[in-house]
Order: structure tokens, then C-alpha cells, then sequence
């Protein structure tokens, strides 16, 4: 035979840096995985999240859909409205904006009644 008998009675190595052993590959990935794709992608939502509170009235938006236009009104902390011509407005989620084209100062509000 092949295998003497010796070894095949040898009594088994200590189990518990065997078992640190096999887990530490698996530890590995989860780390790499966090620095290379968790953490950066928590990084763009937050910068996402900050570009949409930011956004106020005059403000050129491009929406999710394609849609180019400038913020008209401002509804509330989830809503905005949106001029994409003359005499053509749209209500928008605030979620929905992909980028912010250019920031426009915001227009005075007429306070004559």
C-alpha cells in the first residue's frame, strides 16, 4: 500500500486555527468587497441625496427620464415643479433628478396682490 498504517492513526491537528484558518479567505472577500463596492456606492447615494436637498428654485435639473428643465417651484420637501417650456409644467419627485445642469439664482417672488 501506499499509506502505512502510522498515518492513517495519527490523531487530527488542533481545530480551532484550522477553523480560523478556513475562514480567514472568506473574511478577506468581505472586506475588499466593503472597500471596493459598498463603501463607494454609500458615498454616490450620499452625495445624491445632498445634490436633491440642495436644489431650489431656477435651478436647471435633468430628470431620470431625459426631460432637461428649470425648477419653477418648489412644492415640498419630495416635490418639485418643473418648466420645460413656455407654459408647460410638470411635478417631479425630488428622488427622480439625475444631475443638476446649472445653478440659477432664484427669482424674486412678487409680493404684490
Amino acid at each position: 500500500m501506499l499509506i502505512t498504517p502510522a498515518y492513517a492513526q495519527a490523531a487530527p491537528a488542533a481545530g480551532g486555527t484550522d477553523m480560523l484558518m478556513s475562514l480567514l479567505p472568506f473574511v478577506l472577500i468581505f472586506v475588499i468587497m466593503y472597500f471596493l463596492i459598498l463603501r463607494p456606492q454609500q458615498k454616490k447615494v450620499k452625495a445624491h441625496q445632498e445634490m436633491v436637498k440642495s436644489i431650489r428654485r431656477g435651478d436647471t435639473v435633468v430628470t431620470s427620464g431625459g426631460l432637461i428643465g428649470k425648477v419653477a417651484r418648489v412644492i415640498d420637501d419630495s416635490e418639485i415643479e418643473l418648466q420645460l417650456s413656455e407654459g408647460v409644467k410638470i411635478r417631479q419627485l425630488r428622488g427622480m433628478i439625475s444631475e443638476v445642469r446649472a445653478k440659477g439664482e432664484p427669482a424674486k417672488e412678487d409680493t404684490e396682490s
